[in-house]
């Protein structure tokens, strides 16, 4: 009982040593590129419930050059390393959240003023 066994043996040799190791990246083809999915959920804007509902309640409408706006201003402050930022466009400011791309409030002019932001790294004044 004092054979020694190798890795060949206990696998068979079809096996590569590759399929013995799980990815710890997940949704990924074979070919190890991402999928269409995970790139675009990376890239979406995402609202939170709470921004959702501040942007109903003070009648803000965001249109689709907007929303690029913001979304840009999310990946400008992702590329220097921020988490939580004040995103100012005219007379409306968000909080984003970065790293998940979420607005997580909304404020027209009315409710910036006379307002203490906290919690925020960064600050992005779109024009």
């Amino acid at each position: 009982m004092s054979d020694r066994l190798t890795i060949g043996q206990l696998y068979p040799a079809s096996l590569h040593s590759s399929t013995l190791q799980r990815s710890s990246i997940p949704k990924q083809t074979v070919t190890g590129e991402a999928t269409f999915e995970s790139v675009l959920q990376q890239k979406l804007l995402k609202f939170s419930n709470h921004a959702a509902k501040r942007l109903e309640q003070r009648g803000i409408e965001l249109g689709s050059r907007q929303l690029d706006q913001i979304s840009s201003a999310v990946d400008k402050a992702a590329a220097k390393g921020s988490k939580e930022s004040l995103i100012l466009m005219k007379d409306l400011a968000f909080i984003v959240s970065v790293p998940n791309r979420t607005v997580v409030t909304a404020m027209d002019g009315n409710s910036i003023k006379d307002n203490v932001f906290t919690q925020i790294d960064s600050a992005i004044v779109i024009s």
